[in-house]
């Protein structure tokens, strides 16, 4: 896969030199910060959902990979769906309290419902 990593390369100029390597940098990872020092938000949305309701958790600062650990470790808590993406973590209904209970009891000690 990564031999064909043409989308990394298209501001560059084609070489005729049969040796010429292309060199991509490699993206940076983001650190996890340690769950006492995240500042997470709870709070209630309806926007473009529909009128269904969702409690969203913002403000997670760490990888992707942390961040859906997270995510899925609250929804199989709480047995419901949802999505982490995009720093956010959706959780489908409002189990806003419970989710501040489940965060808490996790180590994230700076976590405020909204």
């Amino acid at each position: 896969m990564s031999d064909n990593d043409w989308k990394s390369r298209l501001g560059t100029v084609y070489s005729t030199n049969p040796d010429f390597k292309y060199t991509t940098e490699p993206e940076e990872r983001a650190e996890t910060l340690p769950a006492a020092k995240q500042n997470l938000r709870v709070s209630l949305d309806r926007r473009h959902r529909g009128g269904k309701q969702v409690t969203l958790i913002t403000g997670f600062v760490g990888s992707d990979d942390d961040l859906a650990a997270l995510g899925k470790l609250l929804k199989t808590r709480l047995g419901v769906g949802g999505a982490a993406k995009e720093g956010e973590i959706i959780v489908q209904g409002d189990f806003r309290d419970r989710v501040v209970e489940l965060l808490q009891s996790q180590g994230y000690v700076k976590t405020k419902k909204i």
